[in-house]
């Protein structure tokens, strides 16, 4: 089960949960892949995939013109993603894989997203089984078989021109898109294509050694998209047009979980360029023939709405629950060893602290958005798609086609932060029942406001935790006892009874439960709550307050006991070398120790999620207006393989400050039901005059990639709350920082 609690909770209903289970820890050899290759009349494609649990030969099963590789005779090389690019650079990551081993020139690449096809782009996080971008696992997953596909087309490539010159393939050179030999003969990748499709796809392939790569490793070029984005010519779903096109707007209930009663579409249809006005699962869509005219006919639809089953409590009345709740006997247990009890009876001295977090918002950039179209008998769909297998299922049944005849198109996202994983489909079900219920006449495009995204979107579920921790004579901890009270992400989806065991959520408890830090007598548990607030992944997941709370209790015991906290997680680290490694680089480059000037601090957090482990020192100046300025942030990461060194060092930085605005401001709140913030004016991320500067420190390795998307977010946070103790001798134990200072 190793890894399985970082999969978003999206899944086909025809995935069997079982055999997911059973084949998750599957982490394949080169020989366990089969491969494929054909003549598209038009070059080369190269595919290949996982056997599934049970299969002998699955070979059959393959669509070679929907693989990984493919090069054209115009001597393109078009790379077809497995993992979704939301704006943290998988197809960069991707790209480098396979130019590395196809030796292909840089300019030659373009990347696109492949959706449609489990058996090639199954994750392997999820046994190969079906494809996810999430749990930062894109280059994990891909590191193996983007590179192995670049090396089958090399050598396909090397054979062909073998035979066609006459000499052995083993005299042929390979560099920037060319085939050389010795005699003078040369031809691009592109010229020998055709014929390399008809060469017998080679059972066995090496793959470079560390010591011999050109591009993984290398900061020496840049990520193909780069342009692109810094002249705006980007495209994404928000941008999508096609001939026709209408775009819809849907009302949505103002309470989670109401439903539509009845409503009145006489005024909205009155609005100039409205077309329709048709009720969907979620609420009712105003079909419009420009956004303006939608947006218009929406705020004159009137609508009634059923509130029997909404909920209507708020999130004062939700933490006096919580916080009861912690006090109660009968939460589910997590971890236990030891015995936790004796130790707290027996203690010198017992230290307690409560923390309480907010419901978070994904916030991302560009709001929630699809189109759908029915092209003859193919429905066709633009978007996001993060769960490409769920939503290709979902939409085949909301339009009642077979799921071959729903194609995807897959959009560049302008961020994501987990909000597209879920698993009723979305805004991509919403284009679908839409352009359904007028008729297939137009293609639809669903487009939702940020307020709509704000008020009605999928939120890190508001949490509270209660901590003991015992402490003998000399100040060593000797017990530690950790109460969680919040809603589950997992309980009540298709991943319940495979990832939710003994009443315990991995993802609500990871980062507290499984916590490096020896410490003898541990107990872990949870009390979920049952609330009808929709839930869902945000940045790092439960990560985002269960580091928090471990890295300021241990900086509160450092500080109780008059150790320095670098020493005593050193003593807490001795069985974790690569912990304690990645903690010395951090303290190290942050000169943790040295002098600093009169109204500055450090702080220190340490913090592994998704298989990466990240320490940060976080250095505030105090201003005199009594707050105070992140002014730098100093970071260490161990991630296996660093494939693009420069886009770690970005997805630190990028996650620091998406971590800082988090504690610094944010917080999604609500009242009876409602939620209280629509927009960036009331919802506040990080401002660019806020963001400190970064100095990212990678440690050198051989070992398998691990994911950067989001273990730079957990260790800011609690980082910046002891910089703030340093300085202040204030604990902060109700987030943001912003409203736990004035509680």
């Amino acid at each position: 089960m190793k890894f399985l609690h970082r999969i978003p909770q999206t899944i086909l209903s025809s995935v069997d949960l079982a055999k997911l289970a059973e084949t998750t820890s599957f982490r394949p050899s080169r020989r366990q892949f089969l491969a494929g290759a054909a003549a598209t009349g038009a070059g080369l494609a190269i595919s290949f995939h996982v056997p599934q649990a049970g299969a002998e030969d699955a070979a059959a099963a393959i669509n070679p013109f929907n693989g990984y590789v493919a090069i054209t005779p115009d001597n393109k090389v078009t790379i077809l993603s497995a993992h979704m690019d939301m704006g943290q650079g998988c197809y960069h990551g991707i790209a480098t894989l396979v130019a590395e081993e196809l030796e292909a020139d840089w300019s030659q690449l373009v990347v696109e997203g492949g959706a449609g096809n489990p058996k090639l782009y199954g994750n392997l996080i999820a046994g190969g089984q079906f494809q996810l971008t999430g749990g930062s696992s894109a280059m994990f997953s891909s590191f193996d078989r983007y590179r192995k596909a670049g090396a089958i087309a090399r050598t396909m490539l090397v054979n062909v021109a073998a035979k066609q010159w006459n000499v052995p393939a083993d005299e042929i050179t390979a560099e920037k898109g060319v085939l050389s030999h010795a005699s003078g003969k040369q031809a691009t990748f592109g010229e020998m294509a055709d014929a390399a499709a008809q060469e017998a796809v080679p059972a066995e392939v090496a793959l470079k050694a560390p010591e011999q790569w050109k591009l993984i490793g290398s900061e020496d070029f840049r990520r193909l998209d780069s342009g692109l984005k810094a002249t705006g010519r980007q495209n994404y779903t928000i941008d999508m047009k096609l001939p026709g096109m209408l775009t819809a707007m849907v009302v949505h209930p103002p309470l989670f979980g109401a439903t539509v009663k009845s409503f009145d579409a006489a005024a909205a249809k009155a609005v100039k360029g409205v077309v329709d006005v048709v009720q969907i699962s979620r609420g009712v869509a105003v079909v419009a023939e420009n956004t303006w005219a939608a947006m218009k006919g929406r705020e004159a639809l009137k609508v009634e709405w059923d509130e029997a089953q909404a909920e209507k409590r708020g999130s004062a009345q939700l933490i006096q629950e919580y916080l009861a709740a912690a006090d109660q006997p009968g939460a589910a247990i997590a971890a236990n060893r030891g015995d936790v009890e004796a130790s707290l009876k027996g203690a010198a001295k017992v230290i307690e602290a409560t923390y309480q977090f907010p419901y978070l918002a994904h916030a991302a950039l560009e709001p929630l958005d699809a189109v759908a179209r029915m092209n003859g008998d193919v429905l066709e769909i633009w978007g996001g798609h993060q769960m490409p297998d769920l939503y290709q299922g979902i939409a085949a049944q909301i339009a009642g086609v077979a799921p071959d005849k729903v194609t995807l198109h897959v959009m560049k996202t302008g961020g994501g932060f987990g909000r597209r994983a879920v698993t009723d489909g979305d805004v991509i079900a919403e284009a679908v029942e839409t352009a359904k219920a007028i008729g297939w006449k137009a293609p639809v495009k669903v487009l939702w406001t940020r307020e709509d995204d704000m008020r009605g979107g999928r939120y890190r579920p508001l949490f509270v935790h209660k901590v003991k921790v015992a402490l003998d004579a000399d100040g060593q901890i000797i017990g530690w006892h950790h109460r969680q009270v919040g809603q589950s992400i997992l309980i009540g989806t298709p991943f319940e009874g495979m990832m939710v065991k003994d009443g315990v959520d991995a993802t609500s408890v990871e980062g507290v439960y499984d916590a490096p830090y020896t410490i003898e007598n541990f107990r872990s548990e949870i009390v979920n709550a049952k609330v009808g607030v929709p839930v869902l992944w945000w940045r790092s997941v439960g990560h985002t307050h269960t580091a928090y709370v471990m890295e300021t209790m241990i900086d509160e015991i450092a500080r109780a006991t008059g150790q320095d906290a670098v020493e005593l997680r050193r003593g807490l680290l001795k069985d974790h070398p690569r912990h304690l490694a990645v903690l010395n680089l951090a303290a190290e480059k942050a000169g943790w120790g040295s002098a600093l000037p009169q109204g500055k601090a450090r702080g220190i957090a340490l913090h592994e999620s998704f298989g990466t482990v990240v320490a940060e020192v976080a250095e505030i100046a105090m201003t005199t207006q009594g707050g105070f300025k992140v002014e730098r942030v100093v970071c260490a990461v161990d991630c296996g393989t660093a494939i693009n060194p420069d886009q770690v060092r970005a997805q630190m930085e990028g996650g620091i400050g998406f971590g800082l605005g988090a504690v610094l401001h944010e917080e999604l709140s609500l009242t009876d039901g409602q939620v209280d913030q629509s927009n960036y004016d009331g919802y506040l991320p990080l401002r660019i005059d806020e963001m400190p500067r970064v100095e990212t420190h990678i440690v050198a390795s051989t070992a398998a990639p691990s994911g950067v998307g989001e273990p730079g977010v957990p260790p800011v946070g609690p980082a910046v709350a002891n910089a703030l103790a340093a300085a202040t001798e204030k604990r902060v134990r109700i987030l943001p920082i912003a409203k736990g200072l004035s509680a």
